[in-house]
């Protein structure tokens, strides 16, 4: 199969790792622009142009998905499928152009969590698993006929990161084995059940804002699920503190909010539990465990 492949962070790095190395090629990627990242404003490319540069693949980075030219590009490649993994949405202009069509791989068990974050809110809503996609392009976000799905636990101890991080390569294979279906013809589409279907919209700043009259459950999943970026936050005597890492302890000696302290610990009362805060970063400070913040802070004044 001629394959053009459409990704940006290193979330689509080992799908476009795994179908370079099999019997596919790999005639383009697309990704986002150069951009200016960071404090310094340096100039860096995506972590898949990074990729595409050091395999000798060809690389096309549009302002645009509408661009004509780009357009005229995606033709005169001739691929036989697009294979889109963590991109932003194509027009029915560009996914229509392959002989077999564009697949997409979603982060969640469809119809569950269609969106800009699939990830996020699984763990956010405490589910116990979560799982990958791999569906045809339609013209509605995440609407289209299922190939396959794989599922994963959602571990205690995971968090964003490490779902994130184990995610990407269950899904590599999952993106192989549905390019191969294809090939194959052996695929047996499923209709997504829109009456199951669930929102996972983009995250907001707002949303990390910690509200300790909830329970601790609900604010140790949202930690959970966000971290380690944006993180959750709170506000303490003026400044805003990130939190990473909690743990529930099941008492109910501190009022909703209020903050108890040893020379190693750090609690902050619930609705109906306490939680322990284990890694927590003040404004401008790097992030640490809280054994290491206590020995140079204190959220108590």
């Amino acid at each position: 199969m001629k394959i053009v492949f459409f990704g940006t962070p290193d979330f689509a790095v080992p799908s476009l790792d795994i179908l370079n190395n099999s019997n596919h090629e790999i005639i383009a990627v697309v990704t986002a622009p150069d951009k200016e990242r960071g404090r310094g404003r340096k100039v860096s490319s995506t972590p898949i142009k990074e990729y595409a540069i050091e395999n000798n693949l060809k690389c096309l980075q549009p302002e645009s998905m509408k661009d004509e030219e780009f357009i005229n590009s995606l033709v005169q490649l001739n691929a036989d499928l697009f294979v889109i993994v963590a991109f932003k949405i194509l027009p029915r202009a560009v996914f229509t152009l392959p002989k077999f069509g564009s697949f997409n791989l979603h982060g969640s068990l469809l119809p569950k969590y269609r969106g800009a974050a699939p990830i996020h809110w699984a763990i956010i809503n405490g589910e116990k698993k979560t799982g990958v996609t791999t569906f045809f392009l339609d013209d509605k976000v995440d609407t289209g006929n299922m190939i396959f799905q794989a599922e994963m636990p959602i571990e205690d101890e995971d968090n964003l990161g490490t779902i994130h991080d184990k995610m990407s390569i269950l899904g590599s294979s999952l993106v192989l084995k549905t390019v191969d279906a294809i090939e194959n013809e052996s695929i047996s589409l499923q209709f997504q059940d829109n009456s199951k279907a669930t929102p996972a919209p983009k995250i907001t700043k707002e949303l990390g804002e910690i509200d300790w009259n909830k329970n601790a459950e609900t604010i140790h999943n949202l930690i959970r699920g966000l971290s380690p970026f944006p993180a959750t936050f709170f506000s303490y005597n003026n400044k805003i503190y990130k939190v990473f890492k909690s743990k529930i302890i099941d008492s109910k000696n501190l009022a909703p909010g209020e903050i108890s302290q040893t020379k190693s610990e750090i609690f902050v009362g619930c609705a109906d539990k306490t939680l322990q805060i284990l890694e927590i970063q003040l404004e401008g400070r790097k992030r640490m465990v809280a054994d290491e913040f206590l020995r140079g802070y204190s959220l108590k004044y």
